[in-house]
């Protein structure tokens, strides 16, 4: 069994840089997926997400058994529902939507992944998920019915941050959104990640290997690239 988490931290302490491509399973099937894990494949890419806020489908085991087939990377699924696990994958970010203030992202949601998480040998890595205003109205916020956090207040997010360090999250997601206008503010992930010990995930809204470069050198030990890499599969070339 891969120990996914454990390996996150090494690479923290080592000061090495991880790179996750998040797919959405609305906007993949079975007969395009051996082009798209060869990209990649080739890629920089350390991690393999998958999920989607308003997925519904019925293919999702599928999917990842495909995937899973044609790459050695870890697969982690990101739900956005507790309808969406597999246990097919490696492991889960059992997300906490510490930016939002409705109770069924913040527990009840969870509650009822319990009897399908613990049916599978999944591994469970705790992630406080913290939505940032991106420019416009993200599929997180209308799922969620939650409004982000202000990109102006760096100070406020990264107190949301270290209290979900406080009550056990393993890890610290800023998010702006599946097809944020704008990405995460540089100052916001610098201010999170000087308050917070345990690794920082950053995505949404990064569209260039600039982006990517520039929230690693403000803190972000991971980086999430979906959109990007949707609309061009070349982006690594």
């Amino acid at each position: 069994m891969i120990d996914i988490y454990k390996k996150i931290l090494e690479a923290k302490s080592r000061k090495q840089k991880l790179l996750a491509i998040l797919l959405d399973p609305d906007k993949l099937d079975l007969n395009s997926i051996s082009s798209v894990i060869s990209k990649i494949n080739k890629s920089p890419a350390t991690h393999i997400l998958v999920g989607g806020s308003s997925f519904v489908g019925d293919h999702l085991n599928e999917l990842i058994i495909a995937i899973k087939s044609k790459t050695s990377l870890p697969i982690l699924l990101f739900p956005g529902h507790s309808s969406q696990i597999s246990a097919n994958a490696d492991g889960i970010l059992f997300l906490q939507l510490l930016s939002g203030r409705n109770p069924i992202y913040l527990i009840e949601q969870q509650i009822e992944a319990v009897p399908i998480l613990e049916k599978t040998n999944l591994e469970i890595i705790s992630t406080g998920y913290i939505l940032i205003e991106s420019g416009g109205e993200t599929a997180v916020e209308r799922v969620s019915k939650t409004k982000p956090l202000s990109r102006n207040n760096p100070e406020y997010v990264a107190q949301t941050a270290k209290a979900g360090e406080l009550i056990g999250n393993k890890l610290i997601y800023l998010e702006a959104g599946s097809g944020a206008k704008t990405a995460v503010p540089l100052e916001i992930i610098s201010s999170v990640s000087k308050r917070i010990s345990i690794p920082l995930i950053v995505g949404g809204g990064i569209r260039s290997k600039k982006q990517i470069d520039e929230a690693f050198a403000n803190g972000a030990d991971m980086v999430v690239i979906g959109t990007a890499f949707e609309n061009n599969v070349n982006f690594f070339d």
